[in-house]
């Protein structure tokens, strides 16, 4: 799958953002969730002594933390091949069984989809 041909414009932005946290911040994911409204929220990986999290719950974290009601779709960059169970639930508490989570390589190429 390529991110050219497979994703939709909206999907496509999602992943550019992930990217951005990424490089922006130095971190191993970057992540961005896509509400309802059509709203983004963008992520990096917190790693504080006392407090660590995903960038995926991190932006799921944001999102509901800014009034969002549900999510449409969420993207992680990373070099990981597959996302973290807490990771997945979190964007299915929000966003239910149809939200799209995409996965894509530190390049933005789509590695894998689900929902």
């Amino acid at each position: 799958m390529t991110e050219s041909t497979e994703l939709a414009p909206e999907d496509r932005k999602i992943i550019t953002l992930a990217r951005s946290a990424r490089a922006r911040n130095g971190v191993a994911e970057g992540a961005a969730v896509r509400d309802e409204t059509g709203r983004t929220y963008v992520a990096a990986t917190v790693e504080l002594p006392s407090l660590k999290l995903s960038a995926l719950r991190t932006a799921v974290a944001m999102a509901v933390a800014s009034g969002a009601e549900s999510l449409e779709a969420a993207a992680v960059v990373s070099e990981a091949a597959v996302l973290a169970e807490a990771d997945v639930a979190a964007v299915r508490d929000l966003g239910g069984p149809g939200a799209a989570i995409l996965l894509a390589s530190p390049a933005g190429t789509l590695t894998s989809r689900t929902g």
